[in-house]
């Protein structure tokens, strides 16, 4: 579904059909869009805290209930859902960590994000779609948007550095100054901006804790300064704001009588496993040596009333997780609140994320206000693998193929969005 940027401009200047698919820009004039992103803010953070930003943003544009992100519930994978458009398996950032079954190699989330091959690994991300249609864009600390994809790297791109301190509440108001610039100078369409805030202090204190509803306090302060910065600069009539997250937070259950040890369990021995991805939340991956796959799920399938271990080909199909190389031949996910601890108890956070992501703990939220959006308006819960088509509609772009349905999002636009119908889109 590739186009060049003059095929592209004849068919939305030509078919002004209604319907499913790409807006046409109104009068003329292309919207630009904004997707923001606070990791870990939790679906119901704003329900403990006042949070007069975000409350006058849903009465200006739309409120979802909660949004459900992609499985597995982490940080790298959900934001790649968001923008591809594709559940985790299809677009095979499978985890936190670049991993190599041969090599062993294992590399931390930071040193990952810079890691080509992880990323650029078959799907288009819609920085680069947008950019092969005529438009430029922009990733600020997005995950993987600082990577070249296909020979083409995002327009404008800022990566943290590994000691970055995501607490900064001065540097955030820096970071949208800079993104206003981008749109204002440099005549961007299209910016993703990240934050790593709640969740390092949902990590640290615990999604219950009075730290992590300070830190949503600075959040809703900066979601005000973001949109007083889209007035001053005059983009309110033109610029369409997404304010969404990868995943929730909920409460580790640490001194539990029953936590899942995998050191403790009768008849398992690491011996018998040639690579391991564990202890890194609720979540894991193991390769047993050759022969020994049915000794192993044997032994582990039942280990653990907590613990929920499959085959790779037996995982569940709704979690659209498991069909892909880069997934172990078994795969295992624990119970809400519990994580996997592996050779040695290692982990210590108060709050953890990587659940089931129908766990309403895992839900996120999802606010939108712009010159496209509706006002006042609540909708239904939804998946986030359905927000990258309502972007592409947003841009007036053609999507690559992907999981998501375009007509989900559709009611959250004004009726005089135009649209094209997706047989009209130019191949």
């Amino acid at each position: 579904m590739r186009a060049s940027a003059t095929l592209l401009a004849g068919a939305l200047a030509t078919l002004l059909a209604p319907g499913a698919g790409v807006p046409v820009p109104r009068q003329n004039r292309q919207n630009k869009l904004l997707l923001v992103s606070f990791d870990g803010f939790r679906w119901n953070y704003d329900l403990d805290v006042e949070t007069p930003n975000l409350d006058a943003m849903a009465r200006d544009g739309v409120k979802a209930r909660y949004m459900t992100p992609a499985f597995v519930t982490q940080t790298s994978p959900c934001h790649f859902t968001l923008v591809t458009g594709k559940y985790i398996e299809n677009h095979g950032v499978v985890h936190n960590m670049f991993y190599n079954f041969t090599t062993k190699v294992k590399l931390p989330y930071h040193a990952t994000l810079g890691i080509q091959s992880w990323w650029d690994n078959g799907s288009v991300p819609i920085w680069i779609t947008a950019q092969r249609q005529g438009l430029k864009t922009g990733s600020f600390f997005y995950p993987g948007g600082n990577i070249t994809y296909q020979g083409t790297a995002v327009t404008l791109s800022r990566k943290e550095g590994i000691l970055h301190n995501y607490k900064d509440e001065k540097e955030w108001r820096a970071n949208i100054d800079t993104v206003m610039r981008w749109f204002t100078e440099e005549d961007l369409a299209l910016v993703t901006l990240y934050f790593g805030e709640p969740d390092s202090t949902g990590h640290k204190y615990g999604p219950e804790s009075p730290q992590r509803k300070e830190m949503v306090r600075q959040v809703d302060r900066t979601v005000g300064y973001l949109r007083d910065s889209i007035e001053r600069h005059s983009l309110t009539s033109s610029l369409d704001l997404i304010v969404t997250s990868d995943h929730g937070m909920t409460t580790v259950n640490k001194t539990a009588s029953d936590l899942v040890e995998f050191h403790k369990f009768p008849n398992f021995t690491f011996r018998d496993i040639e690579f391991e991805l564990l202890d890194y939340g609720p979540n894991g991956m193991l390769i047993p040596k050759e022969g020994r796959l049915e000794k192993v799920y044997d032994v582990l399938k039942d280990a653990h009333p907590r613990l929920h271990v499959y085959k790779k080909e037996q995982f569940p199909k709704s979690f659209h997780y498991a069909n892909h190389p880069r997934i172990a031949p078994l795969v295992m996910y624990s119970d809400p609140g519990y994580v996997i601890h592996g050779r040695i108890n290692v982990q210590f956070n108060n709050g953890e994320h990587g659940f089931d992501n129908q766990d309403l703990d895992m839900k996120t939220i999802f606010r939108a206000v712009g010159p496209s959006f509706q006002e006042g308006l609540e909708v239904a819960p939804f998946e986030s693998v359905h927000v990258y088509e309502l972007m592409c509609q947003l841009l007036g772009i053609v999507p690559e193929p992907n999981d998501g349905d375009p007509d989900i999002l559709k009611p959250m636009l004004r009726p005089n969005v135009i649209l094209l119908s997706p047989q009209n889109c130019p191949q």
